[in-house]
């Protein structure tokens, strides 16, 4: 068989369209004995055009068969040697997992008149001349008219934490330095901090100290303290999960109208 020939059967073969509904037709009207074009002479049986009928629908179905059998083994063309084969798709860049920042939120404490500005200066030793660090360790929450307390803002959460200091002076003070002690355990790092007194009053630092993150409130020279109740609050960042502040601690020295006093103290857990 030459290609020419194959040719003409592949095409007759894709053109031809058996009616298959004409067929099934002649098919039922030789077995329910319905007349065709011409009539039976009398006396004539069914059965024989049923048979006829079958035998042509055969007939049509074998000749489409072979030519379709004639196209199927004949042999498929040659692909064309000079296309390139597609290139498989780049894959994607891998996603990289977001890391949960944290949201500080607000402090649950009186609101302070201005937000802190922190100085990259170390200030000197406190006015009084007291120590120049919080002792986390014991506590010394009152001395004469100087009373204090350190707790865990109600605020802190997973990621982010307020420590507030409370002082409490029956006298007005003439010098204060606050400092706030907060140990380095796991992704500390400052947010800012506040207090309720004029800003304007006090010079503000924030250091890493050691394993420790200080903050420091000097109040100025010339500068009073009134009686009455202040806070005093650092905020930060730490590492995600229940924080640990057993270590945490906070000093105050002061100068009231009898002369020096100091005290120093942990922080409760925030209820």
């Amino acid at each position: 068989m030459n290609e020419e020939l194959t040719g003409r059967l592949r095409t007759a073969a894709e053109a031809h369209q058996p009616d298959r509904a004409r067929m099934l037709a002649r098919v039922e009207r030789g077995m329910s004995g319905a007349p065709d074009r011409h009539r039976e002479s009398p006396g004539a049986r069914p059965w024989p055009r049923v048979a006829l009928a079958s035998l042509a629908a055969a007939g049509i179905l074998a000749g489409g068969g072979f030519a379709v059998a004639a196209i199927v083994h004949s042999p498929p063309a040659r692909p064309d040697s000079s296309a390139t084969p597609a290139a498989p798709p780049a894959p994607s860049a891998p996603r990289t997992p977001r890391t949960p920042q944290a949201t500080p939120s607000a402090p649950t404490t009186s609101g302070p008149t201005a937000p802190d500005h922190s100085s990259p200066t170390s200030p000197g030793p406190a006015a009084s001349g007291g120590t120049d660090s919080a002792r986390p360790g014991g506590a010394h929450v009152q001395d004469g008219p100087l009373s204090s307390a350190g707790s865990l803002d109600a605020g802190s959460n997973t990621y982010w934490a307020q420590s507030n200091i409370t002082l409490r002076t029956t006298q007005p003070l003439t010098a204060l330095t606050v400092e706030l002690r907060i140990t380095q355990t796991g992704g500390v790092q400052s947010t800012g901090s506040w207090r309720t007194l004029p800003a304007d009053d006090f010079t503000v630092t924030v250091q890493h100290e050691g394993a420790a993150v200080v903050y420091r409130w000097i109040l100025k020279p010339g500068r009073t303290v009134p009686a009455g109740q202040h806070v005093f609050a650092g905020q930060y960042n730490h590492a995600a999960g229940e924080r640990e502040t057993r270590h945490d601690g906070y000093r105050v020295d002061a100068t009231g109208p009898r002369g020096a006093l100091s005290v120093w103290g942990g922080f409760a857990p925030a209820r």
